[in-house]
């Protein structure tokens, strides 16, 4: 088969690689589309990888090729959507149904080849079907609404509530779209310029701010009555975007931290103070995945993708390349601000 394979740092190469063949208990999968996913970006751009070489990818979309031995649930020609954490389902944390807290976890597309490539094999349970009136375009973008998702669940999120949230990129789209799905009051998106308005206010914020103003933190609160948010969803994972959901957060309220920082964060006594004075509660938020494996997560996002009350907005797409040109694909992240959305990967054309 075809792939793209890393093969060092800034070392992607589109050439042929043996075909996997499905072991017990896995499907091959023909793959449709890959989005290429942030943390794909130091594998490629950088020297991320685990090892050498490599096939990354693991949000992706495709369609069953053949059946491991034993495998009775799934069936040649099935749409799925491909689930990439492979649990351990041994350990303390996965005999609790914690599988995204799993120390001894392998993953599609990092520590084992991925879908920048024609075929992949994994686990049947690693994968989810997917309607007939789903796209496979949107079968790409199930695992980062899952992740938008899981943040939900660990916030322990309530209808009728005031939420703000931190970065209107794809997954603060989509916890923005869970929210007004699960019955938020007021929904204010926060971000930096003012490109991603448009498209906030369409699929459902009420107000929308641009955080390079001088005064925005207020301007948020008079959005929302002039009070803090019962509930705030950090996704941009910068020292600027977490303190400002300390800041946006009333009292008691709840913070959800989704995004990833990628350098240290200092703060002042008077920042950290907030979540003291204000009796705020905190978590974190890691992938994606509950029990039964692969989780609510996945089988929730499945049912309001093909019900449309869930949407893939176009514009959450900036690019579909074929997976030829994967490497040109990358060479485009080298450019600052160059990628405005999510580049999916065709691996049929």
């Amino acid at each position: 088969m075809l792939a793209g394979v890393v093969h060092g740092a800034f070392d992607i190469r589109y050439e042929e690689t043996e075909k996997p063949t499905p072991q017990a208990g896995e499907v091959l999968v023909k793959v449709k589309y890959t989005g290429i996913c942030g943390s794909d970006i130091p594998r490629v751009n950088g020297n991320a990888c685990h090892f050498f070489p490599i096939i990354l990818g693991h949000e992706f979309s495709g369609t069953i090729e053949a059946l491991g031995e034993g495998v009775t649930d799934r069936y040649v020609g099935q749409r799925i959507a491909g689930v990439p954490l492979v649990p351990c389902k041994k350990c303390a944390d996965c005999q609790r149904g914690n599988y995204s807290l799993c120390k001894n976890y392998v993953f599609i597309g990092s520590r084992r080849n991925g879908s920048f490539a024609e075929y992949v094999a994994l686990p049947a349970d690693n994968t989810v079907p997917i309607g007939q009136n789903t796209p496979f375009e949107v079968g790409a973008f199930f695992e980062p609404a899952t992740v938008a998702l899981h943040g939900m669940r660990l916030a322990n999120f309530l209808p009728g509530k005031t939420v703000a949230v931190v970065g209107s990129g794809t997954i603060g789209t989509l916890v923005m779209e869970w929210a007004k799905i699960f019955g938020a009051a007021n929904i204010v998106m926060l971000n930096r310029g003012t490109s991603k308005k448009e498209r906030s206010l369409r699929l459902g914020a009420d107000a929308f701010v641009d955080t390079t103003e001088p005064d925005f933190i207020a301007q948020a609160k008079n959005e929302n009555g002039g009070c803090g948010f019962d509930y705030v969803f950090e996704t941009g994972g910068t020292a600027e975007t977490i303190k400002m959901a300390f800041a946006l957060g009333g009292n008691r309220s709840t913070v959800c931290m989704i995004g990833t920082p990628k350098n240290d964060v200092t703060f002042s006594v008077s920042e950290w103070e907030q979540l003291n004075r204000k009796e705020m509660y905190v978590t974190g938020s890691w992938m994606s995945y509950s029990s039964p494996f692969p989780g609510n997560e996945w089988s929730e996002t499945a049912h309001f993708f093909e019900s449309g009350a869930l949407k893939l907005d176009e514009s959450l797409i900036f690019k579909k390349m074929p997976l030829s040109k994967i490497a040109d694909a990358f060479e485009m992240y080298k450019t600052p601000g160059a990628v405005r959305g999510k580049i999916l990967i065709d691996s049929e054309s």
